[in-house]
């Protein structure tokens, strides 16, 4: 924030120096003000499509890309502060399950907020929580005959 802050001042000093310096050589008469006038808007322009248009368009793009890898079985949090486990997708909306009674609630997929845990996420780890015991009998039986 200090940096973006210490940027505004620069920018806005060397604006105000061009415009400065064509109004007291005279500039103002032969038009050399409008041009540091227009410096000074062009820059400011710059500076809102980079520092405030440009990653906004990028979250949205990201938020995008998260609603639409929405998938059945993924824990999600929506705009509302509900928290559930996502059961069934159809089109623009899906179906959230809540609670432990099996509550289920209709929400579009623009009421998520972020997606806490995804499916395939829970797969994976259930997978290699199968794997590791039976990865692990083999040596324990190896250490077994060698002991013997």
């Amino acid at each position: 924030m200090k940096k973006l802050l210490s940027l505004i001042a620069v920018i806005a000093t060397a604006a105000m120096a061009l415009v400065s310096c064509g109004t007291a050589e005279g500039g103002a008469a032969d038009g050399g003000g409008m041009w540091g006038t227009l410096i000074m808007i062009a820059v400011m322009f710059a500076f809102l499509y980079f520092f405030m248009i440009r990653p906004q368009k990028k979250q949205e793009k990201k938020d995008a890309e998260m609603r639409d890898s929405l998938a059945v079985g993924d824990e999600v949090t929506t705009i509302g502060g509900i928290i559930g486990k996502v059961v069934s997708i159809k089109g623009e909306t899906f179906v959230l399950e809540t609670t432990k009674d099996k509550t289920k609630i209709r929400f579009l997929r623009g009421a998520i907020r972020s997606v806490d845990v995804k499916a395939a996420d829970i797969a994976a780890a259930i997978i290699e929580t199968k794997e590791a015991p039976a990865a692990e009998e083999p040596a324990a039986a190896e250490e077994g005959s060698e002991n013997a």
